[in-house]
């Protein structure tokens, strides 16, 4: 599950971009969910998420313009040709600057308006027709891309407007780029597929594949994100995927190979102005299950939501009233405490696992500022996996 709701503070400058990221102060993903997903971001015309809609693939791979975000998000955990450890993560987000229906909406004094003068049909004058540009857009994309070893984080950020030659989603192949940081299938649906991505301290090209069907997350891909239930979003992923490919990284060409994890997202409001942030993990463990595992913070009441899976398919919700999450460790990066360090307990499916971090210093520092990087587990389990904090 990711992240990355923008406020009004960022947008001005985005009407303008091509594919440079915009010069604004960093804002944490928390502030940012805050403004701009609150209790009413569903009204004014944007999408509803509505419980027991099915999902439909290839269709929902593609992008979902009437929704107010969505996010295309790939964590990997790698090994090189040496043994070395590597994370890797990539997300391609899109914002909608406002509701495809207010186009044609009506306000308050137009001709069509009761308390306004009809012209009589003499003075009418035909208006000139608007010229029609492929660079108008209500549709702007984001994409984040990272690198992580023990001992090194780089991250990396692109911003571009919707256009079939800078930012978008495209089906027959199904394409998901921005600029030249690109997935690309070789059919409708997600695998095979290469993504490349290029940037200047660190470059990767890799291949994906997965024969595993695709886990639709809390019921049936309807995701609630509160405990009243009035907060969801479309959520699905692919928690099993073999990865090959090279990673440059300070000059150096590495071969890696190794387990990827793809999560599909999209709503028009994601947290309530209660809400404060979430810890997202995503792990897999030793005993070929993996596990999904969000908590959404607030100050009178945590929200958790989890779902064991297989590579079958198979999987089973995980009762929110059984999880018990505890920070262990903190790291102080740029002025904020990040719980780097977890013990979580899960009873009914006999686990207790301690989280680690590959590298304890992998703040995302863009336009939006979160930690985000590959974590170890020990415990009643072993395994590995990837980690988001957002909203400190």
């Amino acid at each position: 599950m990711i992240a990355l709701m923008l406020t009004a503070l960022l947008l001005p400058s985005l009407m303008l971009l091509g594919c440079d990221s915009p010069k604004q102060e960093s804002k944490g993903m928390g502030d940012l969910m805050g403004s701009a997903s609150g209790s009413d971001s569903t009204s004014g015309g944007y999408a509803k998420v509505i419980p027991g809609k099915p999902l439909s693939f290839p269709k929902d791979h593609l992008a979902h313009d009437d929704f107010r975000q969505e996010w295309w998000y790939l964590t990997a955990n790698l090994t090189t040709e040496s043994g070395e450890s590597l994370g890797l993560q990539w997300t391609q987000f899109r914002i909608a600057l406002s509701p495809s229906s207010l186009e044609s909406s009506q306000s308050p004094g137009t001709k069509e308006s009761p308390t306004s003068e009809t012209p009589k049909p003499e003075k009418l004058k035909p208006e000139k027709p608007k010229p029609e540009t492929s660079w108008a857009t209500k549709q702007l994309y984001m994409a984040h891309s990272a690198v992580t070893t023990s001992e090194t984080h780089k991250a990396s950020e692109r911003w571009s407007r919707a256009h079939p030659k800078l930012a978008g989603t495209k089906a027959s192949p199904l394409t998901i780029a921005l600029d030249d940081w690109r997935w690309q299938s070789e059919g409708d649906d997600l695998f095979p597929a290469t993504l490349t991505v290029n940037s200047d301290d660190f470059s990767y090209q890799l291949t994906l594949s997965s024969g595993a069907p695709l886990q639709r997350q809390g019921d049936e891909g309807y995701s609630i994100k509160s405990a009243d239930g009035e907060v969801a979003s479309y959520y699905y992923s692919q928690p099993f995927i073999e990865i090959t490919g090279s990673v440059t990284l300070d000059g150096k060409v590495r071969r890696v190979s190794g387990q990827g994890w793809l999560d599909r997202e999209w709503s028009s409001q994601f947290l309530t102005r209660q809400q404060q942030g979430w810890d997202w993990f995503a792990l897999r463990l030793d005993d070929a299950s993996t596990l999904m595992l969000f908590q959404l913070r607030s100050q009178d009441r945590n929200f958790y939501s989890a779902r064991c899976m297989f590579a079958d398919g198979s999987g089973r919700n995980i009762k929110s009233s059984g999880i018990t999450m505890k920070a262990t460790d903190w790291q102080k990066i740029d002025g904020a405490n990040y719980p780097i360090a977890w013990q979580i307990a899960i009873p009914s499916e006999q686990l207790n696992l301690n989280i680690s971090p590959l590298n304890p210093d992998s703040l995302m520092p863009l336009s939006v500022r979160y930690w985000e990087g590959p974590i170890q587990v020990s415990g009643s389990h072993r395994g590995q996996g990837y980690m988001e904090l957002t909203g400190y």
